[in-house]
């Protein structure tokens, strides 16, 4: 570590980890705090997923799917909704795309496989701490696809005394753009020339002027304006 400010922030990001594998638990747990990071809680099955994340309050939470009691989309689901800045990091097995679709629909931030390296599984956290989607090779345009298809749906009819979607400024367009095209904030910063914080400010401000909860539900409404395109 060099000990600068950047450090030092990430060393305080609060991590849980629930799986229902013990000694896989404990191992991913190990390799996290070794890295760095603060883990906070861990758990072996969805109820206790639930409990212990309202007790502990983590700002990543490493999630298998695969859960006794209660399965990890139902746990992303109530998390999520109760704390939308909770980032979700799924850590499965399974790389069907129905549970990698399941998934970033009730709220996950990304998908990793467990056949990734501790090296891909530390970046991935810090990633996902910042806001960045993180998904194995391949998972990403799945994602992307889905939501250009959900898009393509046609709407429901807008109410007549529905109110117009707010203004953004035209760096906000910019960044919700590149946010829409599966740019992470490190790239759309260096595209922009501006900092990662700004980018991320970027995208808090447009997340609050359009009532929207994650970084999700900002690329599919980017996709339903056709934003990713252009």
């Amino acid at each position: 570590m060099t000990g600068d400010v950047t450090e030092a922030r990430r060393d305080s990001t609060r991590i849980m980890v629930v799986d229902d594998h013990p000694m896989w638990r404990d191992a991913v747990a190990r390799d996290l705090a070794e890295a760095g990071f603060d883990v906070v809680a861990t758990a072996g099955d969805g109820e206790q997923a639930v409990r212990r994340a309202r007790a502990a309050v983590p700002d990543v939470l490493v999630l298998d799917l695969n859960l006794p009691v209660k399965p990890g989309v139902q746990v992303c689901k109530e998390l999520v909704g109760a704390d939308p800045a909770l980032r979700v990091l799924v850590l499965s097995a399974s790389g069907e795309h129905a549970d990698v679709l399941e998934a970033v629909k009730s709220g996950a931030t990304g998908y990793l496989l467990k056949s990734a390296s501790t090296e891909e599984l530390i970046d991935a956290v810090r990633r996902t701490a910042v806001g960045d989607p993180v998904f194995t090779p391949g998972l990403a345009g799945l994602v992307l696809g889905e939501y250009r298809r959900l898009a393509s749906e046609p709407a429901p009819a807008a109410d007549a005394d529905e109110p117009k979607a707010p203004r953004l400024t035209d760096r906000e367009t910019e960044v919700l753009r590149l946010v829409a095209k599966g740019l992470s904030y490190k790239q759309i910063a260096e595209r922009l020339v501006i900092s990662h914080r700004t980018v991320q400010n970027h995208v808090q401000n447009t997340l609050g002027k359009l009532q929207l909860h994650n970084r999700v539900e900002l690329v599919r409404y980017a996709i339903e304006r056709g934003l990713d395109g252009e």
